[in-house]
């Protein structure tokens, strides 16, 4: 890899799975910034909508939430009417992703990252996954709920999660094909876990 460019990498992640705390490792051990939710902050910004926006239609395929009561921007002292689809929001996404992007090195967590700087050099694609009991776990530990509450949650927020990135990227969430590196989190624990997967992002660079 040349020296004067940066590194990008995408993460894919299961409920559950740790992905968001091994993301934020990655970026410290790459000197990147980390992007997971401070992407709607960003998208906000590119497009002018209020950020609750993107909060309530995040990595969700489907009819848009009411945008009853949210701050829409203003025009001539007016609010601005015109119909928000799911695609514009996702164009103001992209937008933003491809923005921070060209900065420096970055980590981004899901939001389809992986399929819209799938032109840009020096992106690194990655997905982790972990067993249920590890999954379920997770979730009990952040969560007052039962084991059989965890695992609906799991399977009700993947199944938003894959219909959203099918949707927009063609592709299906969490196949092989569709990533560099898939790894399975629970067997080396979250912190093995992310020293090989920076490993792996070093040979690949040859840094």
């Amino acid at each position: 890899m040349e020296k004067n460019n940066h590194i990008i990498i995408c993460v894919g992640r299961q409920l559950g799975s740790g992905g968001h705390d091994i993301a934020r490792m990655l970026a410290m051990d790459f000197n990147a910034k980390y992007y997971d939710r401070e992407l709607l902050n960003l998208a906000a910004k590119e497009s002018g909508f209020s950020e609750k926006v993107f909060e309530q239609n995040d990595e969700r395929k489907g009819s848009l939430k009411s945008l009853f009561g949210i701050q829409l921007p203003m025009f001539n002292g007016n609010i601005y009417h015109s119909e928000i689809s799911r695609e514009s929001l996702f164009q103001f996404q992209s937008d933003a992703i491809r923005k921070a992007a060209s900065e420096g090195n970055c980590v981004f967590v899901g939001r389809c990252a992986d399929y819209i700087l799938r032109d840009m050099p020096n992106v690194v694609k990655i997905f982790i996954t972990a067993s249920i009991r590890f999954r379920i776990d997770q979730i009990l530990a952040h969560k007052n709920v039962t084991p059989q509450q965890a695992k609906r949650i799991i399977l009700e927020e993947e199944g938003k999660r894959a219909s959203y990135y099918n949707f927009f990227t063609g592709k299906k969430w969490g196949a092989a094909e569709s990533y560099d590196l898939c790894i399975d989190s629970s067997i080396l624990g979250m912190v093995e876990t992310e020293k090989l997967i920076a490993d792996f992002i070093r040979k690949k660079f040859n840094l």
